[in-house]
């Protein structure tokens, strides 16, 4: 593994969302300098403007030489770029103009955040890297195409390139995980909006630990040139999560859960939840992660507990909370 004097400048594409903070906070908890980059400034700004070791920059994906501009100086790209649910198309359209600026910016390693999607279903659990990707589904079918792009890039034109797979995520101001709700309702005493069935043993990772694995990997050469795992702490229930959150906020739990029968019908008015009918088969039949391989690459991985991580995520949400109560 190299020191950070070799391991060179991170940039983070799309690094807005929950993942890309996570990113950045292991980056400069290693006293590293790093690049965010997102289609507008002032979110940037308002997220990454106070940390030294942040250069914030702006690109235009449709624009190759916006593209490289962005790119120019990094030694390392992590790519988080997402797209609306009922866009999905754009995955790899998206990922090859971005493979294009960033051969033509020189950058050396390529990390793309992926997803379980390119597995379709399970055949066997937990999963390892060599389950077959055989997606089911258009989301499933264009994640694999972005991926596939991505690792045919490997050893061309100086890039080196993997693809690290997450499951559904959760934590501290994560508001796109089907967990959001949960703390919402604990913390405001209001109903959380589930989508069922949750009583499914159900594989989560913390947000936060996800960065100091990144900040690893790119400083890890033998990582690159295929896929590998990061996975949560074990399986736990939508309703376990749920109600452990009712209870520390001193709750009494109340929760609405949608089937996919009700998913259908709020999809004719709500184009989101559509699009969520055809991914309903991950939570009826989970895709649990196996690491084993990352492990035995970078070491033991801290992974934070369930309980820990529902008392923070709630915390969380209580301290947004808060300013609202006062506004209202």
């Amino acid at each position: 593994m190299e020191n950070v004097a070799q391991a060179g400048k991170v940039g983070l594409f799309g690094a807005a969302g929950a993942a890309g903070r996570s990113i950045a906070a292991a980056l400069a908890a290693a006293g590293r300098d790093y690049r965010v980059i997102g289609r507008h400034r002032e979110p940037l700004e308002t997220q990454f403007g106070g940390d030294p070791h942040a250069e914030i920059a702006t690109w235009d994906l449709d624009d190759p030489a916006s593209v490289a501009a962005a790119a120019r100086g990094l030694k390392t790209a992590v790519y988080l770029v997402g797209v609306p649910y009922d866009q999905f198309a754009l995955h790899p359209q998206q990922m090859q103009k971005a493979l294009a600026g960033m051969r033509a910016a020189g950058v050396e390693r390529l990390i793309l955040i992926g997803t379980v999607y390119p597995y379709g279903r399970a055949q066997t659990n937990p999963v390892t890297e060599t389950h077959p990707r055989e997606p089911h589904t258009f989301k499933g079918r264009m994640r694999l195409a972005q991926e596939n792009l991505v690792l045919d890039a490997h050893g061309k034109n100086g890039l080196q390139t993997l693809v690290l797979r997450l499951p559904d995520f959760y934590g501290p101001g994560v508001d796109r995980s089907f967990l959001h709700s949960a703390f919402e309702g604990a913390a405001h005493g209001t109903r959380a909006q589930m989508i069922g069935p949750i009583d499914v043993p159900h594989e989560f990772v913390f947000m936060p630990d996800v960065g100091p694995v990144v900040e690893k990997l790119t400083r890890t050469p033998e990582a690159y040139g295929r896929v590998l795992h990061l996975a949560g702490a074990g399986t736990i229930t939508q309703r376990e999560i749920a109600e452990t959150a009712y209870r520390l906020a001193g709750r009494t739990p109340k929760l609405m859960v949608a089937s996919k029968p009700m998913l259908r019908l709020f999809g004719l008015f709500n184009p989101m939840l559509r699009e969520l009918v055809e991914m309903h088969y991950l939570l009826t039949d989970p895709v649990v992660l196996d690491d084993s391989a990352l492990r035995a690459l970078i070491g033991p991985i801290k992974k934070t507990s369930y309980d820990e991580g529902i008392r923070l995520s709630l915390e969380a949400a209580r301290s947004a909370a808060a300013p609202q109560a006062i506004a209202a």
